[in-house]
């Protein structure tokens, strides 16, 4: 539970505090007196009468009730006096600092389960153990450095780690972001990441509450918690940017299918933060710069200007956001040939704009106006503003400042002589301004941030699956793989369309079926799961001879029972598949088939149940996608009856937790729509689902 003693203290105690700033307990005394917390402050050492100029208690039984208690002492004896503290002197909160519990040993572990049941029975507050603290606009409960600026619009920060939060604070104070809050979970025993967006959540106040979060993640101990309340503070006005470490694979059974060589614990939170609507971000400098975009005006649009007086940059800019799928469109025609006039002689205005190295404060404010009210088509502006020595940067930088605040487009600084114009853009950020340095990573995050899909909608859509039908069938099913006649009857009680087949040992009702649904056929082996591997696959067979020959040689194989039959298709092939991950449930996976899925791995993720904008989006962050719109003559698929086919099957596993592993491999895109070709389902049944229904 988080409570108003952790968040907003009117007392507290650091039990092993001392004179000692080297030390744990010494320095977060130290932070507390530097960041003027204004509550009544104590401290507990068994040595000292006076710490830091404070009041030194020798046992925690000498001292006044306080609110919340912030330990730094060998982890043995901090249940003792944890309890001590919650029943004799009324402390609601803790932050425990000490390590050497559950992230060490069984007894300390044994040590931390103590802590928490001691809190739990005296509804109390519990960060840690083995945290740095925390920190907001009302104290500085941390041991560490550095301490960053607090301001009520600056970014609240949950870190699983210590180490690493410290690293984040280091990015992020050099771009110029501020903070509200930064939360050391530690072994998160009772308060974790969760536990903490589900208390801003609940008590949002969109008025005086940060609208920016900063995540680092190292366990999802609660997927379907993170899912509700990240998305719902996202609905509420918030942004979210979150870096999941850690990312490994864990109960993969790449022998069995593509989609368990593919999907794994990694893609869950892939699909998680795409359903949310989380920035996912691979590391502190990507996280920060993510996060200090969150705090200019929101961009609606992907069209990008680019100002500069240094054509290398912008190149290399350019290049980011277009592989990022933004564009820099070319500027030309009369407005433009009108901003060339009022630049020097060798100024481009094409996009970017370069102004040149001896252009003017002047210039650049012309070249910002020109982007903000004569070319329409921009959407945004990128401004590179370093040091070539010939201008005053403190003038170029106090335009910077006022294009910023009066313009509607939001302008983007990348001003990267961090070195030789230090105080120049140390002065630009005190005025609350951030700073991009590099230009790539910038381009990069940008990416990222406007192609994360708003948070997906809740409602599960039902419309065309013979629910009833489906639960039915599953119950009755067998655990493994299943028989070719229960996949096809699955898939059309879900309104999956799939191509005609025949399953036989009869070469006559073999023959009968290729002459009425016309050669070319394809045969394939019933029975082995990897038909391929062991030559149980013939294609573009064209006449009775050969489907007999062929037939004769696949009954001879290991381990099969049947053959199946089925027309050629001619078209594109697409993937779709589907598995099973404990805690979070289903990822679905979607790509072009063939090459893309066998080589490329390009392939998106979801979570089930999936909506039409999640599933949209799904299709097209395929670096295949322009196959699908078509390209280059090429006609392309029927992306809406594409997504049909996946939003029901995220349905079909959504009321059927049974299905553990899934691939339709491949759905061929016909000029007569899609078909599902191939298909496997493997099934593990839930005694205790089945209980439920």
């Amino acid at each position: 539970m988080i409570n108003r003693e952790l968040i907003d203290p009117q007392s507290i105690v650091v039990v092993g505090g001392s004179n000692n700033i080297h030390k744990p307990g010494g320095r977060t005394v130290r932070n507390l007196l530097d960041g003027k917390y204004a509550g009544e402050l104590c401290v507990v050492n068994a040595k000292e009468t006076e710490v830091q100029g404070l009041k030194s208690y020798h046992d925690v039984r000498d001292i006044p009730e306080t609110e919340l208690a912030i330990i730094s002492i060998p982890g043995s004896s901090c249940p003792d006096v944890m309890e001590v503290l919650a029943k004799e002197k009324k402390v609601k909160a803790f932050i425990v600092i000490s390590a050497g519990f559950g992230e060490e040993s069984a007894a300390g572990a044994a040590l931390e389960k103590r802590m928490l049941d001691i809190v739990n029975e005296n509804g109390a507050a519990l960060i840690g153990p083995n945290c740095i603290g925390l920190m907001n606009i009302h104290y500085h409960g941390v041991f560490s450095q550095p301490v960053p600026e607090f301001h009520p619009e600056g970014a609240d920060f949950i870190s699983s780690s210590g180490g690493t939060a410290l690293f984040i604070i280091e990015s992020a104070l050099q771009k110029g972001l501020r903070f509200s809050s930064v939360w050391s979970v530690g072994n998160s025993t009772q308060i974790g990441v969760e536990e903490v967006l589900e208390y801003m959540d609940r008590n949002f106040d969109p008025v005086l509450d940060s609208k920016i979060k900063m995540l680092y993640i190292e366990s999802i101990r609660e997927p379907d918690k993170l899912l509700f309340h990240a998305s719902s503070l996202i609905r509420k006005g918030c942004r979210i940017a979150a870096i999941k470490a850690g990312s490994t694979d864990s109960g993969k059974r790449a022998a069995s299918s593509h989609t368990g060589a593919m999907a794994s614990s990694d893609s869950a939170v892939e699909a998680l933060f795409r359903k949310a609507g989380i920035v996912r971000c691979f590391g502190r400098e990507e996280l920060t710069t993510v996060a200090s975009i969150f705090t200019l005006k929101e961009v609606h649009g992907r069209n990008c200007a680019i100002v500069t007086h240094a054509g290398g940059p912008a190149v290399m800019l350019a290049d980011a956001l277009q592989k990022g799928h933004l564009n820099v469109p070319d500027l030309s025609g009369p407005v433009a040939d009108e901003l060339k006039s009022k630049l020097y002689p060798g100024a481009a205005v094409g996009n970017p704009i370069d102004i040149i190295g001896t252009g003017t404060p002047e210039h650049l404010a012309t070249a910002i106006d020109y982007c903000e009210s004569r070319f329409k088509q921009i959407d945004l502006m990128m401004v590179i503003f370093g040091s070539p020595g010939l201008v005053k940067l403190y003038d170029a930088y106090e335009v910077l400042h006022k294009k910023m605040q009066e313009c509607s487009k939001p302008i983007f600084p990348v001003l990267p002589s961090i070195v030789t114009a230090g105080p120049e853009v140390k002065s630009f950020i005190k005025k609350g301004h951030v700073n991009f340095s590099d230009e790539v990573t910038l381009g990069t995050a940008l990416s990222r941030v406007l192609n994360t899909p708003k948070p997906a909608s809740t409602e599960v859509q039902l419309y065309g699956l013979d629910v009833p039908a489906i639960r039915r069938l599953v119950e009755s099913l067998p655990d493994g793989y299943l028989e070719p006649e229960n996949v096809r009857l699955l898939l059309q009680a879900a309104n999956i369309p799939i191509v005609e087949e025949l399953v036989t040992t009869d070469k006559a009702s073999l023959a009968a079926f290729a002459r009425k649904v016309n050669y070319p056929v394809a045969l394939k082996v019933v029975g082995p799961v990897h038909k391929s591997d062991i030559g149980g696959v013939a294609l573009d067979i064209h006449s009775e001879e050969h489907l007999f020959f062929e037939y004769d040689r696949m009954m001879k194989l290991p381990g099969v029972t049947a053959v199946m039959l089925q027309p050629m298709l001619k078209g594109q092939e697409l993937f779709l598949g589907a598995k099973y991950e404990d805690r979070f449930g289903h990822i679905v996976l979607c790509g072009l088939g063939g090459i893309f899925v066998e080589v490329l791995k390009d392939v998106s993720y979801g979570l089930a149940p999936l909506s039409y904008e999640e599933t949209f989006s799904m299709i097209r962050s395929l670096r295949g996608y322009l196959i699908i719109k078509g390209t280059r003559g090429q006609k392309g698929i029927d992306e809406q009856q594409y997504a049909d086919i996946i939003v029901r099957l995220s349905t079909l596993l959504r009321i059927s937790p049974e299905i553990k592993e899934m691939d339709i491999n491949p759905i061929v895109a016909t000029q007569r729509g899609l078909f599902a070709v191939d298909a496997r389902i493997r099934i593990e049944q839930d005694k205790n689902f089945k209980t439920t229904q």
